[in-house]
């Protein structure tokens, strides 16, 4: 490692007087050519169902595979291994030893009441700029709606549960395909409501169509006003459905992408929803020439978390390991590269592209750093190391070095300390717990997460009920077991399970 480890990133906005911040969101933005943002995030999938990360079980994903050509791809990424947390630290840019979400059980405080009111979003701050705002898809980001004037997203198109339904206008009853009791079908015959309407769906109505759909027409109303947009799309796929409601086919007999379906094979069906999450990309993609405004406008796709069954919720690196993909007018064509990033860093970066640092209130601080200097060429560097968490667990990295699992709580504190250099997806890592020529960089490690306590059973939290509950179910045996091991497909590597 190449000196010293930086401490906390911050990214802190530049302030002006209220006069001037008032000409700056009411008149100084009009003579500014401000980018168009379209921020896409897929639900529940690894790096390595997409085709330019080059791994053998990779989806056919022709047209993320074109957006990568264009621009950037991080190698490694990282968000949370579960959706909450990661949608929380999208927003906000701020890890959960600040916002208190740890988990999509462990919402410390008040965080699912009023983590927006307490952090700023990024939704917030570009729409306050002078932004058209929107977001379709799905939320799972606490009980603060995208509507609401801490996030002022203007318009939006939701993947909702029954209770969210009933507490419409007029309480509509939906009618549509259910999952469960409590969840209606996130694909075929879908519970969507629209600008606080439920959406009028039938058999053959089918979620990305809609997702896709709504992007297109807010991108082509504003293009016409001649306003900048932010474009939030955190679809619901490929996420499983709970039941056996299909997914990709129609009537359990063709799939979508006209190919053979057997409920049973879920590989397949997995791969099929990627495929056509990958076909609506494309069509948002062509969209954006088409409008004739791909020379201002920046694309941003990544995943919340690892693929479920074989990633998502475990305190490993494959939990944390995320698509991040960038490109657009100004980032460069720079491929695949070995610099890092973290969910954090989202935050400052579209803020910084919106040229909307004065608009982040006085006092916010962020733990992520803009990407906006490496994606533009003006820096071959990002940051030295990322961080991640999911529930008890933490997480840090840097180029050469990995740290997982720490977790004085299901009797790991010191987690696992490796050497991965050029290394990636858990293939050629090398434990090197107690090697003292490695002692000096695992200090470093030490001194880094000094700055982000780790829970312990002490934490008030596990002493309410619902903190009891959560315990509970997570230091049983095989739950402990998941969260501190790598699915037995992806033991590639020493998690030194005779430990």
């Amino acid at each position: 490692m190449n000196g010293s480890i930086k401490l906390a990133a911050k990214y802190s906005g530049r302030f002006l007087l209220f006069g001037l911040v008032a000409l700056w969101a009411g008149y100084g933005f009009a003579d500014i050519q401000r980018p168009n943002i379209i921020l896409i995030l897929a639900d529940d999938v690894s790096p390595d169902l997409y085709g330019v990360y080059q791994q053998p079980s990779a989806a056919a994903t022709p047209n993320v595979d074109r957006l990568a050509a264009r621009g950037v791809t991080f190698k490694t990424a990282w968000a949370t291994a579960m959706c909450a947390p990661s949608r929380v630290e999208i927003m906000t840019g701020r890890y959960a030893n600040t916002t208190g979400v740890y988990d999509n059980g462990m919402w410390l405080g008040d965080a699912k009441k009023r983590v927006y009111s307490k952090n700023v979003a990024f939704s917030k701050i570009l729409h306050d700029s002078g932004y058209a705002t929107a977001i379709t898809g799905k939320w799972h980001a606490g009980s603060q709606m995208p509507h609401d004037d801490a996030l002022a997203f203007d318009e939006y198109a939701l993947w909702e549960g029954v209770k969210g339904i009933r507490a419409l206008s007029g309480s509509p009853a939906f009618t549509g395909l259910m999952e469960d009791k409590k969840t209606p079908s996130r694909y075929w015959h879908p519970g969507y409501v629209v600008n606080g309407e439920l959406l009028d769906t039938g058999p053959t109505d089918y979620s990305l169509d809609i997702e896709a759909d709504f992007i297109k027409e807010f991108m082509e109303r504003n293009v016409k006003k001649g306003k900048p947009f932010l474009a939030y799309w955190p679809t619901v796929a490929p996420h499983g459905t709970r039941t056996g409601t299909p997914t990709t086919p129609l009537r359990g007999e063709v799939g979508v992408l006209g190919k053979p379906y057997n409920a049973a094979e879920g590989t397949a069906r997995f791969k099929a929803l990627n495929e056509y999450l990958d076909l609506k990309i494309g069509e948002v993609m062509d969209k954006v020439e088409e409008l004739g405004i791909a020379d201002n406008t920046i694309i941003i796709f990544a995943s919340d978390n690892g693929t479920a069954v074989t990633a998502k919720t475990r305190g490993v690196e494959r939990g944390s390991h995320v698509v991040f993909i960038a490109a657009g007018e100004g980032i460069e064509q720079r491929g695949m590269t070995e610099e890092l990033t973290d969910f954090s860093d989202i935050l400052p970066t579209l803020v910084e592209f919106a040229g909307a640092e004065a608009l982040v209130p006085e006092g916010a601080e962020f733990d992520g750093v803009s990407l906006v200097p490496f994606l533009t060429g003006k820096k071959d560097s990002h940051r030295d190391w990322i961080y991640a968490y999911m529930s008890g667990s933490q997480l840090l990295r840097t180029r050469d070095y990995m740290l997982e699992v720490v977790n004085p709580i299901l009797g790991m504190p010191r987690g696992r300390f490796y050497y991965t250099g050029e290394h990636r997806f858990g293939k050629g890592y090398q434990l090197v717990d107690g090697n003292p020529e490695y002692r000096a960089v695992r200090q470093q490690f030490d001194q880094i997460l000094s700055q982000f306590p780790a829970l312990t059973r002490e934490h008030e939290f596990f002493k309410s009920r619902q903190g009891k509950k959560f315990l509970k179910v997570y230091e049983k045996p095989k739950s402990k077991e998941k969260h501190l091991y790598s699915h037995k497909d992806y033991r590639f590597y020493d998690q030194a399970y005779s430990h």
